[in-house]
């Protein structure tokens, strides 16, 4: 089965240092589609190895739209349940590219040690000189190493090496989806991340039909109620947050999209350099990346000015803490204070209680955005996470539709992929 997909399987023994590759059969296709459909069943299958799964969506890097999507599946820390974590921007798609569409990483590491991906090829590779750095530095130093400022990683900092439950796996330097506490399972195998880069590229069963398709539905999609929008801040704007566009805009420099997506889901925020210099700077690090629309709405209601706000979300992004769980604690602890809140992310601790029935992250917002929709937060994500679509943006665009995935999945496998199927499939998944 090589179509849309790499045809492997990777799995790494943490233990050993081993690894070794498994054939994606036609079948699992067949039966579980993609992404965290699949990514669940090598969970079950590898669960007495306490595995942590990381996965690709059946679409991730083609032209579908927002094919952005990969994931993390493992057991919360923070609710003992089997969930899935989102990775957004290019890391996602350079798995892909590096060769693999399904990594599986069982048993725990006895030293800091980091999974180097690269066009076909996994190494476990030795981490003790970045073990006990911040998040930005490490992907420095991986970057450096490999001499590749283009590489892509997942990665922890401190707060997973220290055993947080709210510590997340980062996408290169910035926080990311994970509500969940994945960083610190990451941190109790020795594992400081993964580091991705590859030149591959996917076949295509019908390519013209399916380049057709795909982009008559990123036409409408560019025509659909997002249109002239962009950035974190109208997404917080949309979920009722109406002031926050305003308050963010005097330190707005740019926006910027994940992979294929028609909006703009991230806003980079200058602090220390003019948001309106269009020159590259020579300020090595001038401001935030935001991502995270519901942990810039908790900074704002503690009664933090904008740039006050932004500095403790690139704190977070540095130390690998989940900002959202940080806005919550501290507003139920009357903290209110951008120094106070940087020195508490070490010990943070409290109780966050998050929508949704476990399984998909609630970073992704837990309403239709712009546009109405008749179908339920659970079965929007669990489309996202099959087949590999950003999991804010599918919030914002009904014209993706599941009989519109089966299509293209018709079209770009070659393989009878059915409706039923995936409703079978999205019912599993949503059972929570």
């Amino acid at each position: 089965m090589e179509y849309l997909s790499t045809e492997k399987i990777l799995i790494v023994d943490l233990g050993s240092g081993e690894t070794y590759e498994e054939e994606i059969a036609e079948e699992l296709v067949l039966e579980r589609i993609g992404g965290a459909a699949i990514t669940k069943s090598l969970y079950e299958q590898y669960a007495d190895e306490d595995p942590i799964v990381i996965g690709t969506g059946l679409f991730t890097g083609t032209l579908y739209p927002a094919s952005a999507l990969g994931m993390i599946t493992a057991k919360s820390p923070r609710t003992g349940k089997l969930c899935n974590v989102p990775f957004t921007m290019k890391v996602a798609t350079e798995m892909k590219y590096a060769g693999f569409d399904y990594v599986v990483i069982k048993g725990s590491s006895d030293k800091p040690v980091f999974l180097w991906i690269h066009d076909g090829v996994a190494d476990v590779t030795d981490a003790a000189d970045v073990w006990g750095k911040d998040t930005w530095d490490t992907v420095d130093a991986w970057r450096k190493m490999v001499g590749d400022e283009l590489l892509q990683n997942l990665v922890i900092g401190p707060a997973g090496e220290n055993g947080s439950d709210f510590a997340q796996v980062c996408t290169n330097f910035w926080s990311s989806g994970d509500y969940f506490g994945l960083g610190k399972v990451f941190g109790q195998k020795k594992l400081k991340g993964v580091a991705l880069r590859g030149m591959g590229f996917l076949d295509v069963d019908d390519p013209e039909g399916f380049i057709e398709k795909a982009l008559e539905l990123v036409g409408a999609c560019k025509k659909g109620a997002s249109a002239g929008k962009k950035g974190v801040e109208e997404l917080c704007a949309a979920l009722g947050a109406a002031d926050v566009p305003g308050w963010l805009a005097p330190l707005v420099h740019t926006r910027t999209s994940c992979y294929n997506t028609p909006f703009a889901t991230n806003t980079f925020a200058y602090l220390d350099e003019d948001p309106g210099r269009k020159e590259e700077t020579k300020v090595a690090e001038p401001g935030v990346l935001i991502n995270d629309a519901y942990a810039l709405m908790g900074f704002k209601e503690l009664g933090l000015s904008a740039e006050d706000a932004c500095r403790i979300l690139k704190c977070c992004a540095k130390q690998g803490v989940d900002p959202y769980a940080v806005a919550v604690i501290s507003k139920a602890k009357g903290v209110s204070s951008k120094d106070q809140i940087e020195c508490n992310l070490s010990g943070m601790a409290g109780d966050v209680a998050l929508f949704g029935n476990g399984v998909f992250s609630p970073w992704a917002p837990n309403q239709a955005v712009f546009a109405d929709s008749d179908e339920s937060w659970e079965k929007r994500q669990a489309l996202a996470y099959i087949f590999g679509i950003h999991p804010v943006y599918i919030m914002m665009a009904p014209e993706l539709t599941a009989q519109s995935m089966v299509e293209l999945a018709q079209v770009g496998t070659g393989l009878d992929i059915t409706e039923e199927t995936l409703d079978s499939l999205i019912a599993e998944l949503t059972e929570g």
